[in-house]
């Protein structure tokens, strides 16, 4: 076998693994683009997903992550009851430097030519800005600024429902949902932990915060009354909640053996290194882990009120219904003693497997 055969059947592997639809590769030398856009499930409806601009070590590292950034898409999607299917797009570069209007706009006519299967958002190294020169070669895409007709930053309605999810988690553990005098500590303080560090100090939360931007977690600090604290230093903290608002995997073998943590809720992508390992060893340790991509759905909502032209009212009320579906995993991980991330699993897979009854593929 060559070694270009064997490139290829890695990747059909992949996407055989993971159950994706379909993998398109994007490349535009004149303007620089190369992208990958995967596209998961579609049995709910178009796959919609932000679009991450990273610089990747290596395309295989990019793949990686858009399947598995895409496979969560539809899991969040389908627990939180919208009719979307999961895809995400990562374009692979500096953000810093190396945009421009015709690389986006160029990355457009990809999405353009997909008709209508994949709907694209903003995400990690991409903005409203973005969205708006790639609106203007096709009409799927979201999160546009509110000047033009979208909704602009979904920041705020993510934090929301993380901060409602973490409620809910709080009335399980505490028998109250009232979060005033409990202590939760923000991992990331991006434009989605600042709102989350908002709404919790205004209900009276103990809050430290970390951040890699030294500059950013002062300012911060003095701006909310929170706490700073350095990042090696997290782990150790006794205090009743864990917001992982970063990168993902930070819930692993070395970090679990040190948390005093009752509850883990924040709007980190694949907060497990392992699903299976590390929900399990949380269950042991009666750690609440509240599902990632049910809690950090609001953004997705915001995003879908955007393409039905629902307003603020109607996406605060699919966002406060967070609240109920996260008190429902927990319902059934107690019922089944599993962990709650494969509690959450068994609803969304289920979901699918019902609507896949009565209607074809997108």
């Amino acid at each position: 076998m060559s070694v270009k055969s064997s490139v290829v059947t890695s990747i059909l592997d992949q996407l055989s693994a993971l159950g994706h639809k379909k993998v398109v590769y994007c490349s535009d030398p004149d303007t620089g683009l190369k992208a990958i856009i995967a596209i998961h499930d579609t049995t709910l409806g178009p796959a919609l997903g932000g679009t991450r601009m990273w610089n990747y070590a290596t395309e295989t590292e990019a793949l990686e992550d858009v399947l598995r950034l895409s496979r969560s898409m539809t899991y969040k999607a389908a627990i939180t009851g919208l009719n979307l299917g999961g895809g995400k797009a990562v374009i692979i570069g500096d953000s810093r430097k190396g945009k421009s209007e015709a690389m986006m706009r160029s990355f457009g006519r990809f999405i353009k030519n997909l008709n209508g299967e994949f709907i694209t958002a903003e995400d990690v190294g991409t903005t409203t800005k973005d969205m708006e020169y790639i609106s203007m070669e096709t009409t799927h895409v979201t999160g546009v600024p509110e000047s033009i007709g979208g909704m602009g930053d979904p920041s705020p309605t993510t934090a929301k429902g993380i901060f409602l999810g973490m409620k809910a988690c709080v009335k399980e553990v505490f028998g109250t949902d009232m979060m005033a005098g409990r202590s939760v500590v923000v991992q990331g303080i991006g434009n989605v932990g600042e709102h989350l560090v908002e709404l919790l100090r205004k209900e009276n939360v103990e809050v430290f915060i970390s951040d890699i931007n030294e500059e950013r977690l002062h300012q911060v600090a003095r701006k909310y009354k929170a706490k700073p604290v350095e990042a090696d230093k997290i782990f150790g903290l006794d205090v009743d909640i864990y917001a992982p608002c970063a990168l993902g995997a930070t819930v692993n073998d070395k970090t679990i053996p040190k948390m005093k943590f009752a509850i883990i809720a924040g709007s980190a992508n694949n907060q497990l290194a392992d699903e299976q390992v590390h929900g399990a060893l949380l269950l042991e340790k009666n750690i609440l882990f509240a599902p990632d991509y049910l809690i950090n759905a609001g953004g997705l909502i915001n995003c879908y009120s955007e393409l039905t032209g629902y307003g603020k009212k109607r996406t605060m009320q699919l966002t406060e219904n967070i609240y109920d579906a996260t008190r429902n995993v927990i319902k059934l991980s107690k019922a089944d003693n599993i962990p709650t991330i494969l509690a959450a699993n068994r609803i969304v897979e289920q979901r699918i497997i019902d609507i896949k009854k009565i209607k074809s593929s997108y």
